[in-house]
Parts: C-alpha cells; structure tokens; sequence
C-alpha cells in the first residue's frame, strides 16, 4: 500500500498541473501536440517512455483489487499499450491524437478529466 499512496501522490501533482494547464492555456497545449506530432523523433522517444513507464508500473504495481489501486494498475496497462502502438503504428497513434483533441469541446474534456483523476489520487495519497 506504501507504493501506491507514493504513486497516487505522483499522479495527483502530475495530473492535476497538467489538468490545470490544459485549461488555463489550451491554445499553448495544442500547439506543444501539433509540434510533437511532426516531430517523428519526439514520437519514438514518446513511444519509449511510455513502454518503460508502462513497464516499471505494471512489474512493480499489477494489483487488481476492487479498490482505488487498480486505477493505478490500469495507468500502467494503458501506458505499456501505448507505448507499444507508437512504436508499432506511429502514424494511427497519431492520427487517433488528432481525431480525439479534435473540436471545440475536447480541450475542457481532457483537462477536466486531467483534473478529476488528479483530485482522487490527490485524495487516496495525501488525505485518506
């Protein structure tokens, strides 16, 4: 439990800023992803951090308890999964990006989401 209250307090000071940022400078956030998205450097570097992130969360936190834990369990999943897309199919990873950070309202979606997954493992690692 020490391991994913020390996560949870990761995740919450990440993804709260990143969820705040998003929502005070989106115009800045959408710029930074167009950038990433022609830099094929950035993508595989993207795609390697992401598979060794993925990696160390799922070798070191494969807990699949009906708790607030497995959340961080599937963080780790999903970043294994897509650290292995962008190194396989950089070209639909990014076009996915694209499709899903299309539109008016995705920016406060995405930052809004950012900002609640923040919050509860702000909750879960510093409060409870």
């Amino acid at each position: 439990m020490e391991l994913s209250i020390f996560l949870a307090r990761i995740f919450a000071l990440v993804y709260i800023t990143v969820g705040v940022g998003m929502f005070l400078n989106p115009k800045y956030y959408q710029k930074m992803i167009d950038s990433v998205m022609k830099e094929h450097g950035l993508l595989y570097f993207g795609g390697v951090f992401a598979l060794v992130f993925g990696f160390i969360l799922v070798s070191s936190h494969n807990i699949w308890e009906k708790n607030w834990t497995v959340l961080i369990t599937i963080i780790g999943w999903i970043a294994l999964l897509k650290g292995f897309l962008l190194l396989l199919f950089p070209t639909v990873m990014t076009t996915l990006t694209k499709k899903w950070l299309k539109g008016k309202n995705a920016w406060p979606i995405w930052s809004f989401a950012a900002l609640i997954l923040g919050l509860v493992f702000g909750y879960f690692g510093f409060i409870a």
